[in-house]
């Protein structure tokens, strides 16, 4: 009785396992789907942004920067691509080994149901039913053989069934396989097709890069003034929100030297909101791309040379609209000299910053919803390009956007 109990556990936890591990495969295919079309998305805005500014005169360095991230999103696609590629190769050769042990199965169900009937047929010419009853020598033996009859003709019937069972499940299996071998093929076509673009923008990469190489010291200039530039315009940020800080410290009679913001109840519950939200915040752009990353890394064309940024840099479409990525209020709007105005939301203890903004549509104080229309994306007029940047505080300490915003 114990062995039997055993048994029956071991089946169940079995059986559960492979309702698991199935589950968890699927998971994990819809997991890279998902990945792969939002990688195909990625190379469409950029492909369209790049036609946009074919005719102007962009940059080297954009160039470069732009080609950079195309190849990264290329490489991260084909990587993506093959693995669901793989997964389809194990399920196509799992359901094989499946269509291989069904037919085996199925030719010795039929063989034992053709030998049944036979069995059957012969039975009835050799002795008849009711003479087989009759011959019994008792009621009890002729009861037994009544229920035989029952049960052989009941098993015989169920065995057909099984039968068509099978056959159904081996057609099933048959129609899965060729849309998994279909699903296959179009996976490595377009592989294909990506790894000649990865090629294409590969070999254009290099040639610029050759062209850069001839003159480094010049590019390396310009990097290093687009970098003091970048420093200034962030430097006055940095001092608005510590400013900010101070401001709201004052107001609740705590020291204005501290470097976290004191928070009113309701400024608590903004605050709260917008961490529950990490991940999931929109875009402050409809369209765009990321160009450039946030924090400390090698320039693109002279690696022992380190930029860094407090945020992102957004490329955008021509005409693109601002929108703020969260409930809160606009805190400040900072006028640069030699470059477009900054916007800055307050979230509680979180800020926003949006760096090159035109035809501002808020002032200071205004509560701003989710997804309000701060403004406009300015486009510089020389090169065509349509760039926003984009940064998030908390308290005095800038985070990297893209673990705020959803799939940045």
């Amino acid at each position: 009785m114990h062995i039997k109990r055993a048994h029956k556990r071991i089946l169940f936890i079995g059986l559960l396992l492979c309702c698991f591990l199935g589950f968890s495969q699927n998971n994990k295919q819809q997991a890279l789907e998902n990945r792969r079309l939002e990688l195909r998305r990625e190379i469409e805005k950029i492909n369209a942004l790049q036609l946009e500014n074919r005719s102007k005169k962009q940059s080297e360095l954009s160039k470069i920067e732009d080609f950079n991230y195309k190849i990264n999103v290329l490489n991260n696609l084909i990587k993506v691509t093959n693995q669901q590629a793989n997964y389809l190769t194990r399920e196509i050769n799992n359901n094989q080994k499946k269509v291989t042990d069904l037919r085996a199965e199925l030719k010795q169900l039929k063989a034992d149901y053709a030998a049944m009937i036979v069995k059957s047929y012969k039975s009835k010419n050799q002795q008849s039913r009711l003479m087989f009853l009759l011959s019994s020598d008792n009621f009890k033996q002729a009861y037994k053989r009544l229920q035989y009859i029952k049960q052989y003709a009941a098993h015989q019937k169920k065995q057909g069934e099984i039968i068509k069972l099978k056959t159904q499940e081996l057609q099933d299996i048959n129609k899965d396989l060729l849309k998994q071998k279909e699903a296959k093929n179009a996976l490595i076509e377009e592989n294909r097709k990506s790894q000649k673009d990865l090629e294409a923008q590969r070999a254009q990469h290099q040639s610029l890069m050759a062209a850069i190489n001839k003159n480094l010291s010049r590019y390396t200039a310009q990097i290093r003034e687009k970098q003091r530039e970048a420093d200034r315009i962030e430097k006055q940020i940095n001092a608005i929100i510590r400013a900010e800080i101070a401001k709201s410290n004052a107001k609740a009679g705590k020291s204005t030297s501290s470097t976290s913001f004191a928070l009113t109840p309701e400024e608590k519950v903004l605050a709260s909101n917008f961490e529950a939200n990490k991940g999931k915040l929109p875009w402050p752009v409809e369209k765009g791309f990321v160009r450039l990353g946030y924090g400390r890394q090698p320039s693109l064309i002279n690696k022992s040379l380190i930029v860094k940024r407090n945020g992102v840099l957004i490329a955008t479409e021509k005409g693109a609209e601002v929108r703020t990525v969260f409930d809160g209020v606009v805190s400040k709007i900072i006028m640069i000299k030699n470059a477009y105005p900054v916007i800055v939301i307050r979230h509680g203890n979180y800020m926003t910053a949006y760096r090159n903004v035109i035809n501002i549509r808020v002032k200071e104080g205004d509560r701003v919803g989710t997804k309000e229309v701060l403004g406009d994306v300015a486009t510089n007029p020389a090169t065509g390009e349509t760039l926003l940047s984009f940064i998030v505080y908390k308290d005095s300490n800038t985070q990297d956007p893209a673990s705020w915003v959803n799939q940045m």
